[in-house]
């Protein structure tokens, strides 16, 4: 049933690349390749029209680029994770795209079993990155050390699960706290980092290398 099935598009202007893809993800029992796209023209309206859990987006596309797109699919499907599958290995260019909405970002010489890895970790809510992607956000520049902030022991705990995705419930749980006292903490590190919400706290945390 493709209902039960974890429903992918891929975007990429290089055939080659799609058919790749394709061969490295068909024998994944769970994964179902919905579509794929050479250009970004009927992305928008494909999300819109049907059940995607995952984009895997590239970011050098004939008509857009990616990094913008990958806003637009959040905002008419914020359910959808967008993964970058991207050559383009500059650390601006990996943070924009989580800053954009991106679930993660890969390159395109990734493994097999790192590229399904992933994907599992988008979707349980993670931002998740390859191993040489990892090493290029680990070091922040000179501006971004000096601006981090002081955090306690708690704030780092609650710091590192909200970036797995969990919530103030959950992390309540595991850390036998209220959700009130996890919310205020939450709240606490907002302004600490003059984040807006959850997700750009997480990116300024991985910019400053405290997440992974």
């Amino acid at each position: 049933m493709l209902s039960d099935k974890i429903n992918i598009i891929i975007v990429d202007d290089h055939p080659i690349v799609l058919e790749g893809l394709k061969t490295m993800l068909k024998n994944e029992p769970f994964f179902h390749i919905s579509e794929s796209f050479t250009s970004g023209e009927r992305i928008l309206d494909f999300v819109k029209l049907n059940d995607v859990d995952i984009v895997l987006l590239d970011i050098t596309l004939p008509d857009n680029s990616g990094i913008e797109l990958c806003k637009e699919i959040k905002k008419v499907s914020q359910n959808t994770s967008v993964i970058m599958f991207s050559n383009r290995s500059e650390r601006s260019v990996i943070m924009q795209s989580i800053q954009n909405g991106a679930s993660g970002y890969l390159l395109k010489n990734t493994s097999v079993i790192e590229l399904i890895d992933c994907i599992k970790g988008a979707l349980s809510g993670n931002i998740v990155f390859c191993n040489e992607t990892k090493q290029m956000i680990s070091k922040p520049s000179k501006n971004e050390l000096l601006s981090i902030p002081r955090l306690t022991k708690r704030e780092k705990q609650i710091l590192k699960l909200l970036a797995d995705g969990k919530t103030s419930v959950i992390i309540a749980e595991e850390l036998c706290l209220s959700s009130l006292t996890v919310d205020t903490h939450r709240k606490n590190l907002l302004q600490k980092f003059q984040a807006k919400n959850s997700t750009e706290l997480i990116t300024i945390a991985i910019q400053q290398n405290l997440i992974w």
